[in-house]
């Protein structure tokens, strides 16, 4: 156990931030879900707006990385694409 005060306020804000991003990545993979099981172009388009923010502000504060942000934008928007061919 921590003997510091600095560090067992370090272990409490280290939980509060573990527990705060597991609850949005969980949101935002949900939402990459729902998204990817949309059939209709114009609905599949306007969720991306959303799922496209939220990704892009997970990335912003460090909950996902960057890279992962953009990965899962580009293969949405390919998908909500396909849509519009098929």
């Amino acid at each position: 156990m921590a003997n510091h005060k600095s560090s067992i306020k370090r272990i409490r804000q280290i939980e509060s931030r573990r527990l705060r991003n597991r609850y949005y990545a969980k949101t935002a993979r949900n939402a990459v879900r729902r998204l990817r099981a949309m059939t209709d172009k114009n609905e599949a388009a306007e969720s991306y707006k959303k799922v496209s923010s939220l990704l892009d502000r997970l990335a912003s504060n460090g909950t996902i990385s960057k890279n992962k942000a953009s990965n899962l934008k580009s293969k949405l928007a390919l998908h909500i694409n396909k849509l519009a061919n098929a």
